[in-house]
């Protein structure tokens, strides 16, 4: 289902993108044409060592390298290293295939080798891991792991091996980086918690990829940040209509919660926020002045066809989803489902069929769709198109998917939005974008990011209350960045 004034519109923002190891396998392939796999290898190579001298002073290295082009990329920084200067040997876990690009670039390597061993590991300063890198399919061998297990300080080429580059997971076993390298585009993994912890400092090495081979293979997956959407702007003729009205479903029980999600869609900059409560208005009309509550039958106030936005879900029994949900639906309503609306659809995920978005935690996406599971990324993809809907599965890293296959990653939080009522007010802030007029999955994307920001700016320990304070500087800040390139935020 789209909103009105919500159909998905198609954008290119290639420096946002986010490729699967199987997508940039595509992309390096298609480059190979165009210049030699070794150069890229020595081009990565040059921006680790870069990036190590940038960030440590000389110390005594050891490169583990592996048989591929990981491998190949590490024995291009040791000779790197050591031609600056730094003591570097060169373990390898087996030698490259002969002929291959990999064996061209470790070839030139002249430096000293020494066996694949813990001892090895263990007495130098550092350990550069160029064992696998982030195609790895297959869990480390014990016989491996022991050796990075005994590295006291690593970094890592492209991710620490054992990291699973597409799904985050980590197979068998992964040393923890103080520094992470990777080159062209980001991966997956570089954006998802809790592995990307293990990552450190994580720098996105710029390698002469051909842009046509990026162009050829455009992601499915993004960075979330202004630029991969817009938040609309004011003109002088706009007023409280065209800035969008947002109607939510009020509940007896729980009237906070829908407190919270009204101020936050009014302070992300709805024109006109509107409770329907029936019997209980009398309740919610002791709030903010600004806010209006209705207590007219649900049908009777689905006459005005300007109320298209709704949210329902946040203070609601099951009970009271289930005489309010079907009815929006069905009145072809745009509506975001959160809170009690998921719990409502617990083991039924077609009851939300009809709904523009969702945004479940990842207890509530488990009650409504099974557990997230290894792959996340690949478990939200298959719960929008089961649905039909947007879904926004909230967490350290939050992602957004279109029934479509596009997915968004964001990182741009905090841990203090884990506070009861956050979730609320990041529901009222996607409405208020959604009933702006923006497209369903940028809608949501928005206002994950926005909700971020205010998150960021509140403080160590805010309360969900404290957030609205700060939404309207965020909208400012998306609105600076958004005409600025990714290199320029700061996120390359």
């Amino acid at each position: 289902m789209s909103c009105r004034r919500c159909a998905v519109r198609s954008f290119s923002l290639s420096d946002l993108g986010v490729y699967t190891p199987v997508e940039m396998g595509a992309v390096d392939r298609l480059a190979a044409q165009q210049i030699p796999v070794a150069t890229l290898m020595e081009n990565a190579g040059r921006a680790v060592a870069r990036a190590m001298q940038a960030s440590m002073r000389p110390a005594r290295v050891l490169v583990l390298c592996g048989p591929g082009n990981n491998g190949g990329d590490g024995y291009a920084a040791a000779r790197f290293l050591l031609e600056a200067g730094w003591p570097v040997a060169v373990a390898a876990l087996a030698e490259p295939k002969p002929g291959s690009a990999a064996a061209e670039v470790a070839g030139r390597f002249v430096g000293p080798r020494v066996p694949f061993v813990a001892a090895e590991a263990a007495r130098v300063d550092v350990v550069l891991d160029a064992v696998f890198g982030a195609g790895l399919a297959r869990d480390v061998e014990p016989a491996v792991a022991d050796v990075l297990r005994a590295a006291r300080r690593v970094v890592a080429v492209d991710v620490p091996s054992g990291v699973d580059g597409g799904s985050g997971q980590v197979r068998g076993y992964a040393p923890g980086a103080e520094l992470t390298v990777t080159f062209c585009r980001y991966k997956p993994a570089h954006l998802l918690y809790p592995v990307r912890e293990s990552m450190g400092r994580i720098v996105l090495a710029d390698i002469g990829m051909p842009s046509d081979a990026l162009e050829a293979h455009p992601p499915l997956a993004w960075l979330n940040a202004p630029g991969l959407w817009r938040v609309p702007e004011l003109t002088p003729e706009s007023h409280k209509y065209t800035r969008g009205v947002v109607s939510l479903c009020a509940g007896e029980n729980m009237p906070g919660a829908a407190r919270l999600c009204a101020s936050g869609a009014r302070a992300a900059g709805a024109g006109l926020v509107r409770l329907a409560a029936g019997d209980n208005a009398p309740a919610f009309r002791l709030g903010d002045p600004g806010l209006i509550v209705d207590d007219a039958p649900l049908e009777v106030l689905l006459g005005d066809a300007r109320r298209h936005v709704w949210v329902c879900g946040p203070g609601l029994t099951e009970a009271e989803v289930e005489r309010t949900l079907p009815v929006l639906v069905e009145a072809g309503r745009c509506v975001l489902a959160d809170a009690g609306a998921l719990s409502a659809a617990a083991g039924r995920p077609d009851a939300l069929r009809g709904v523009a978005v969702m945004t479940p935690h990842a207890g509530e996406f488990a009650r409504v769709f099974g557990a997230v599971g290894d792959d996340p990324p690949a478990r939200v993809r298959q719960a929008a198109r089961q649905t039909g809907a947007v879904v926004v599965l909230k967490g350290a890293s939050t992602l957004i998917a279109a029934p479509d296959g596009r997915l968004a990653i964001n990182i741009h939080a905090t841990p203090a939005l884990g506070t009861a009522g956050s979730g609320d007010t990041l529901s009222g802030v996607i409405a208020a974008m959604l009933a702006a007029g923006m497209p369903v999955w940028e809608a949501a994307c928005a206002g994950v990011w926005l909700h971020g920001e205010a998150g960021r700016r509140a403080g160590a320990w805010p309360v969900a209350e404290e957030l609205d304070r700060h939404l309207g500087s965020a909208r400012v800040e998306a609105e600076r960045l958004q005409g600025l390139s990714a290199r320029e935020q700061g996120l390359l």
